[in-house]
């Protein structure tokens, strides 16, 4: 027996590819320290900084707050994708419906899979192979024991995470013996370039967990700490102020984890982190391209949620995307040039809070006017239209 455990173990091993691993570290997964258990499903975690997010934003919260367990969070979701199924027509209650009938043609005329729908359909799909095939590629995990207290996090494959959980408690039939397979990893040998490097060599990576991923990195070297619990936008954020200047010596190892990014597609990514909360959740839900978010950045936060609201409900191209936001421009520059010239540019100064201080004003003026009284008497002037326009505003 123990010949026969070793054997399945050194075959694990040989399965796990050199893609996988990341290419250059593929010396490291030879030394001698790695291993394959068998773990119990209830000493892993996530990782909460796993830039490819498996779960929507509001559960990941709560989940990563502690205040769900697995179990939970999944019901969650799967009542999600239920309330979104209903709404389209299409309700189901036990979770192998969403695989549907392949000899059904009745659904070809309904709307495509909310995200939610799709997240749950991918993940009993892939519970489904687990549970026929067993699972071929163990879960990465960086071993971060304390003491007698075991635990693990997930470095790579968060998805068969939880699509074991959907096996063990949503799908009737399945008996689990509660353990995941894994190669685990010692805490000091955890990489996030290596996460980056799997993450990037996988499809589906969304622009939006790209940019979370440039961030990361960035904020890898240049040292910033790394909370152990759910992380908001504001945290990578940090991230727009960095760039690899100062760290000439991570360039190489930064951009090909990155799957051979460009320095000027880095800072693309790292600018999506200046949309607003909610522009950041549609747009990494409804995976929506760098491209399109570039074109609403200078935008106000309402009226980037707005857009994109429209841009998911209508499937807008970037050239139609393009075109609206042109369109809208060209309006609104027709109701400005009804006003004259000066106070255009006075009200344009006053947007980009460029307003320069008054002992500034006063010098242009006296250059201007060439006499000092002349100047005195338009300043008066301005400070009284001023006073009078506040008392007007305050009586409204």
């Amino acid at each position: 027996m123990t010949r026969k455990k070793r054997e399945i173990n050194t075959s694990l091993l040989d399965s796990v590819t050199a893609d996988m691993l990341g290419g250059d570290d593929i010396d490291f997964f030879q030394d001698d320290t790695l291993r394959v258990e068998r773990i119990l499903l209830e000493l892993v975690r996530p990782d909460p900084l796993q830039p490819r997010r498996v779960l929507p934003d509001r559960i990941y919260q709560a989940f990563h707050g502690n205040r769900m367990t697995p179990t939970q969070a999944l019901r969650d979701l799967i009542q999600t994708a239920q309330l979104a199924a209903r709404q389209q027509g299409r309700p189901f209650n036990n979770v192998l419906d969403l695989l549907g009938n392949p000899d059904d043609d009745g659904e070809q005329d309904l709307p495509p899979l909310s995200p939610e729908e799709q997240l749950v359909h991918d993940l009993v799909n892939l519970a489904i192979t687990i549970r026929d095939d067993g699972q071929v590629n163990p879960t990465t995990v960086v071993d971060v024991s304390e003491g007698v207290t075991r635990q693990f996090r997930i470095e790579t494959g968060e998805r068969r995470y939880w699509a074991t959980w959907l096996l063990r408690d949503f799908i009737s039939g399945y008996e689990s013996d509660g353990m995941i397979p894994c190669i685990v990893i010692p805490h000091e040998s955890a990489s996030a370039f290596r996460q980056a490097k799997e993450n990037t060599a996988r499809s589906g990576l969304s622009s939006i967990a790209m940019a979370r991923q440039v961030a990361l990195l960035l904020l890898q070297i240049h040292g910033y700490p790394m909370p152990d619990g759910a992380v908001g936008y504001d945290f990578y954020r940090q991230a727009l102020d960095l760039d690899l200047r100062g760290k000439r010596e991570f360039t190489t190892l930064v951009l090909s984890s990155l799957g051979g990014l460009h320095k000027r597609q880095l800072s693309r990514y790292k600018s999506l982190l200046k949309l607003c909360d909610e522009a950041l959740e549609l747009a990494d839900r409804h995976n929506l391209d760098e491209s399109h978010l570039r074109l609403i950045l200078h935008l106000e936060p309402a009226d980037q949620v707005e857009v994109l609201r429209q841009c998911i409900a209508f499937n807008l191209t970037r050239k139609q995307l393009h075109d609206l936001l042109e369109k809208n421009h060209e309006e609104d520059d027709k109701d400005v040039e009804k006003l004259p010239k000066h106070v255009i540019q006075l009200t344009r100064i006053m947007k980009n809070g460029n307003m320069p201080d008054p002992s500034t004003i006063a010098r242009a003026l006296v250059n201007q006017e060439g006499n000092t009284n002349i100047a005195r008497a338009r300043l008066q002037t301005y400070a009284r239209f001023y006073k009078k326009q506040r008392i007007i505003s305050k009586i409204r």
